[in-house]
């Protein structure tokens, strides 16, 4: 399975090299050219298949970022633990005690903290002051560290890909899902045809400011830009009556906006229409959060009209994920249903 695949790949934000192989193994079969830029971004094209009709854009740009969340190594204590920086958005509280992967040989850690037993009682009521913790990978001295580990290695969380339930409604748990999902999505939709030069674009350092996207979209020079993601997905048991900002099992969203971006409403009702045509389930996110890499397209050059689909994620930007493989199925299919229509032209 290709999500299983790409999802244990190691490749924090500006370390993406193995993720980048793994995906272009899976595309090289389905694409005309391909190239990988100063920055890392894996730039594939698909070249039309057939005449376009007349206001149809010409080149069309489908993204997906490489990179997950993670940490890298900052300097080496006396004791032979390690200190960390984050690299991406992490919440803290989901740091202690976590397992870890370490440098290119994969290292194995733990991020230590002290135990209960030795936190005040008041000092319990907050949160974990993570600058006290660091990770332990059994050496006992300084000297012992720096054998195996070097300031800028990166770490990743230690996570373990699985099915869970039964089908139809079976979920996935694994590693970075945001954004691995959308480029196992963006995968698939090269096996079809279409009237334009389809660029699928694998961008890197999406998670520390959506660089790739920067580098990429300017290069392509895009008509429209589309963005695969793996998104928020809260839809976990609650005492107030609030709507979830996305629900597994739901069916694919589509963003109207975000934080970097608010969506071409053409591109919107193009891919509401294609999901009612083809009796595909979908759903919009309902909060204005995040960013994604479609706020450095839509900025690109003059501009380009640019719209975000994505998988709803449980637990999105942390060591472990869910979701759900229908979710994932029907996104495949809107995704390709969408740029079917777009064929057509924009729309109005």
């Amino acid at each position: 399975m290709l999500i299983e695949d790409i999802s244990q790949a190691r490749g924090v934000s500006g370390n993406e090299g193995a993720v980048r192989a793994l995906l272009l193994e899976a595309v090289k079969e389905r694409i005309d050219e391909h190239r990988v830029d100063a920055l890392g971004n894996l730039i594939c094209l698909r070249k039309a298949r057939r005449p376009a009709a007349a206001g149809a854009p010409a080149k069309v740009m489908v993204a997906a970022h490489m990179d997950e969340i993670g940490l890298i190594i900052t300097g080496i204590n006396p004791d032979g633990t390690l200190r960390y920086a984050q690299v991406g958005g992490i919440d803290d509280r989901i740091l202690l005690s976590k397992q870890v992967l370490v440098g290119e040989n994969a290292l194995p850690g733990i991020i230590g903290y002290r135990p209960i037993h030795l936190i005040p009682p008041a000092e319990r009521e907050r949160a974990a002051d993570m600058s006290k913790s660091a990770i332990d990978i059994g050496a006992t001295s300084k000297a012992g560290a720096e054998r195996l580990v070097h300031p800028g290695d990166y770490v990743t969380f230690a996570s373990k890909f699985e099915l869970l339930g039964e089908a139809p409604d079976q979920t996935v748990k694994g590693r970075a899902f945001d954004d691995r999902a959308g480029c196992a999505v963006l995968c698939e939709i090269l096996q079809d045809d279409y009237a334009f030069d389809l660029y699928v674009v694998f961008t890197c350092q999406e998670e520390v400011g959506l660089r790739g996207a920067i580098a990429s979209a300017f290069s392509v020079a895009p008509d429209v830009g589309l963005v695969l993601e793996g998104t928020i997905c809260d839809d976990l048991p609650r005492k107030k009556d609030v709507s979830p900002v996305t629900e597994l099992g739901k069916g694919p969203v589509i963003d109207f906006m975000d934080n970097s971006m608010i969506a071409d409403q053409r591109l919107v009702k193009l891919l509401v229409r294609a999901a009612q045509e083809n009796g595909i389930p979908y759903q919009y996110k309902r909060m204005i959060a995040g960013g994604t890499d479609a706020g450095a397209i839509q900025l690109s050059r003059a501009g380009v009209p640019v719209v975000t689909m994505a998988v709803p994620v449980r637990y999105l930007h942390a060591p472990i994920c869910l979701m759900n493989l229908a979710d994932y199925n029907h996104t495949v299919q809107l995704a390709v249903a969408g740029l079917h229509l777009l064929e057509g032209g924009l729309g109005s």
